[in-house]
Order: C-alpha cells, then structure tokens, then sequence
C-alpha cells in the first residue's frame, strides 16, 4: 500500500479543550500536504475539521470536502478548499469518502466520529475495501475505546485479525509510515468459512 495519494480523514466539528488536539490535527494536514498526498473529510471549516484542512491548505496540499446539502450553511461549510462535493445524505457522503480515499485516519471527536470509524472498519472486516485504517491517539484520547476493543477480543466478540485492522499511533509520521506498509488481509475467505 505504498502508493497513497489520498486519506479520509474522520475528527470532530468541534475544538474540544486539549489544545494538543487540534495542534496535531493541523500537524497532520501539514504532513498529508508535505507528503503530495489529498486530504479527503468533511467539509466543515469549523472544530478538528477545519484545523485538518488549514493546516493542508496553508502547506499547499489539496483539500476535498464532502459535506451533506443540509449542512451546506456559510457558517459551516469550508469556502476555500480545492474541491468540494455536496452530498443528498449522510450515507452518500460516506460512500464518496471512500471511493476518493486510499487510507483512512481517526482524530479525537464525538458520535459522528465514532461512527465513521466503526462503520469503516466494519466494510473492511467484510472484505468490501482493502484500505489502510488508522487511529491518531492524541494524548491518550483513544486509550478507554482500545481498552473495550482488547476487551471485545478477550470476551470472544472480535477477533484479533479484525482488531489488527486498526492501526493505533500518537504520533503522525509513524502513523503515516504503518499505512504506507500496510499489507491488506483477504477477508473474504473467512467470510465464506463461516457461511458455511
């Protein structure tokens, strides 16, 4: 998976209070720029959003928004990126997030991030992408969710080979590096194994 020119990436619409957080969300969208690679989210200027696409767009990279028409608004939508993409609906964006994306990167957010991850995740354990998925732990954000993760696998409700899946780093170029060598599993035998 050495040839990645573009990654979603899932963060909140909100700023939150670890200033670190959306310090290295602008960190990130400075290396993706540095690395000729296209940042593909949400299309907020607002939260972690807007701080990802800043910092792409101050290091001239390039900056895709794929925002639903519903939060299309002046006080939402980012104005100034390379492209932009309105979507009917919340599962249309996430369709077109994936088919623009090469990898997949998690910051700190709420709900929709979470959804967004797992939702990601899920199309991977059932073999409908190969894509590189990370999680960015700023200062420990993501620590309790890996911790139910590990719990999920202990108590028999995943399995290690879905939980691999999730590549986990606080920091950005290491994250970056895991998805360049990231080697895609062939989970459609195991789905077929257990049709059976």
């Amino acid at each position: 998976m050495k040839n990645i020119k573009s990654i979603c990436v899932f963060c909140g619409s909100s700023v939150g209070t670890d200033q670190e957080i959306p310090r290295q969300a602008e960190h990130l969208g400075k290396r993706l720029a540095e690395e000729k690679i296209t940042l593909v989210y949400g299309g907020s200027k607002l939260g972690v959003m807007g701080k990802v696409a800043a910092g792409t767009l101050a290091a001239g990279g390039k900056a895709l928004g794929i925002i639903p028409v519903f939060l299309k608004s002046k006080e939402v939508v980012h104005t100034g990126l390379s492209e932009l993409v309105t979507t009917e609906n919340m599962h249309e964006r996430k369709m077109i997030m994936q088919e623009r994306s090469d990898g997949f990167i998690t910051l700190p957010g709420g709900f929709g991030t979470l959804e967004e991850l797992f939702e990601i995740i899920t199309w991977a354990q059932l073999g409908l992408h190969n894509k590189p998925i990370g999680l960015l732990n700023i200062n420990g954000f993501y620590n309790d969710l890996i911790r139910l993760l590990k719990n999920m696998v202990e108590k028999g409700f995943l399995k290690p080979d879905n939980f691999e899946l999730l590549m986990v780093e606080e920091d950005v170029d290491r994250l970056l590096e895991k998805m360049r060598d990231y080697t895609p599993k062939d989970f459609t035998k195991t789905i077929q194994s257990e049709q059976t």
